[in-house]
């Protein structure tokens, strides 16, 4: 079975889309149709915005979301998703591209998301970093140890373990990694302790609107970043959704989970091929591609 993942933040890049909007006529409709939604002209600052313009919580988001839909589109017939999962972010571009959500309500909720973000990121000084060579378990442990709010937080493939947290625990819990032999521990360039406790506001902000969304029976197993597990019933995503902006992202796990499950290849749907690597951690073995590549082949 080919399973179709999908980005999160971080993905971005000046141009990204441009070519899509130019050579695929479902692409186009869709920018189009977010402009409106959005009620800014997300279009011109995805083609011709700088890197920092792109780096705007409000901009940032949607357009990760809107490139990785257009680019289903572009597909047409050639996408047929048996099985979905995405990272952060990429989960609600999963969950239209299995048809749970509409592509106007999956952006809404995806613009929601991401202003709640950046009021919670505004409340109190917080701060992500990758924890690079030591075991998932040694990192929740040292996270245990730190005095304050630092969690693991992005689970992305073995010996790579995102911990989210405020600016001091953050700091600390990266020295006592290295001390424990990490290979690095790095800040990462975000704004804020993502799927940590720091974003129960955001959380709350987000809830209603996904309570009031309608969501559909999945077309296919849907893996969720709370739980890793494939889901298709429309109100155990509601709840899922609404708990990942707190819970960590259970990559590794899902990707396990995925290949467990019968995937005998994986595409990545959206900018960037950061997820193609992270399946090579899990199982080099495994073939992986672009959607982005094979929308090239076929125009």
């Amino acid at each position: 079975m080919r399973a179709y993942v999908f980005p999160g933040q971080g993905a971005q890049f000046p141009g990204m889309g441009k070519d899509l909007y130019e050579q695929s006529a479902a692409a186009k409709v869709l920018f189009d149709q977010a402009n409106d939604i959005l009620g800014f002209n997300i279009k011109n600052i995805m083609f011709e915005g700088t890197a920092e313009e792109l780096q705007q919580t409000k901009v940032t988001q949607p357009a990760i979301f809107l490139h990785s839909i257009a680019l289903a589109q572009a597909l047409g017939n050639d996408f047929k998703p048996e099985m979905v999962a995405g990272h952060s972010l990429g989960e609600f571009s999963a969950l239209v591209a299995c048809g749970v959500l509409s592509f106007e309500d999956g952006l809404r909720l995806v613009s929601k998301r991401a202003l709640a973000m950046q009021v919670a990121c505004e409340a109190e000084p917080s701060a992500m970093a990758a924890v690079l060579g030591l075991a998932d378990e040694t990192v929740e442990e040292l996270c245990n140890s730190i005095k304050g709010v630092v969690v693991a937080a992005n689970y992305n493939c073995p010996g790579q373990l995102v911990i989210s947290g405020t600016v001091e625990a953050i700091h600390a819990a990266c020295g006592s990694a290295k001390e424990a032999g990490a290979k690095r521990a790095l800040l990462l360039p975000v704004g804020g302790a993502f799927h940590s406790p720091l974003m129960e506001p955001a959380r709350v902000a987000l809830e209603t609107a996904i309570e009031n969304t309608l969501f559909d029976v999945s077309v296919c197993p849907v893996y969720q970043n709370v739980s890793a597990s494939a889901v298709t019933d429309p109100e155990t995503i509601k709840k899922n959704l609404i708990a990942q902006l707190t819970a960590p992202v259970r990559w590794t796990q899902t990707m396990q989970n995925m290949i467990a499950d019968g995937a005998t290849s994986f595409t990545e749907v959206g900018p960037g091929k950061v997820l193609r690597g992270l399946v090579k951690k899990v199982d080099r073995t495994m073939p992986v591609d672009s959607a982005a590549e094979q929308v090239a082949l076929t125009e």
